[in-house]
């Protein structure tokens, strides 16, 4: 006995016709989308646009704080993590609400895990930078 056929709407990786796409053209296509994605963000995402904004301003301050390397990857870094995380939070709210926009318990659970991941990296964010500059801004308030 043969295994039932996967409904016309399904594809298999070798026949999704958005997957023929390899080497340097797949990588294209794809950073070409990251930069559509970034963009629509921007121009949507108020949040985002709010998190860049931070993003924006504390970049050349981590570059007069002194800090070893290190410190300064991870105060970096950890601006680059909340982007990354309100974005994906972005991805799931849009996919949720594409799904339907009636209020339900799951859709709910769905954007309130999304806006706790987004809280999480803020707060591991703040107390980043909080470590590694707290103590130089300290010392320049009381000097």
């Amino acid at each position: 006995m043969s295994a039932p056929k996967p409904p016309p709407d399904h594809y298999s990786a070798d026949q999704n016709p958005y997957k023929h796409n390899r080497g340097l053209t797949r990588a294209w296509h794809a950073a070409k989308n990251s930069l559509s994605g970034i963009r629509f963000a921007i121009h949507e995402e108020s949040a985002f646009r709010q998190e860049l904004t931070l993003c924006l301003i504390l970049v050349p301050c981590a570059f007069v704080v002194p800090a070893t390397v290190v410190e300064r990857i991870l105060m970096l870094g950890t601006l680059v993590l909340v982007l990354i995380i309100e974005l994906l939070n972005s991805s799931v709210e849009a996919a949720v609400d594409r799904i339907s926009l009636e209020h339900h318990g799951l859709s709910k659970r769905a954007k309130d895990i999304g806006s706790a991941a987004v809280m999480l990296a803020l707060i591991l964010c703040g107390g980043t930078w909080a470590a590694v500059a707290g103590p130089w801004l300290w010392h320049l308030w009381r000097s």
